[in-house]
């Protein structure tokens, strides 16, 4: 996994939580960060945008428990299957 990436997530998560970069950590949930459901969906949005990937709609952020790290991981995981074509 690119830092890259990880970083441009943060900044996007960071950017929909009002907080500082700094502040989102892999292990942070969103719930963490104050991101309300409503939010968190325009997050989704935000990340296949940023990234021009679409997430399988049954990989739905779990706002409670899903980590910074798990959407990276998703974004990732959506980057390799876009470029293995």
């Amino acid at each position: 996994m690119t830092v890259a990436v990880q970083q441009q997530v943060f900044e996007i998560i960071a950017k929909q939580a009002k907080v500082e970069v700094d502040a989102v950590k892999p292990e942070s949930t969103l719930k963490d960060l104050g991101v309300a459901s409503l939010e968190a969906i325009e997050l989704i949005f935000d990340i296949e945008e940023h990234f021009d990937i679409h997430f399988p709609d049954q990989q739905g952020a779990n706002f409670d428990s899903d980590t910074a790290q798990s959407l990276v991981d998703a974004v990732q995981k959506a980057l390799d299957e876009k470029a293995a074509g």
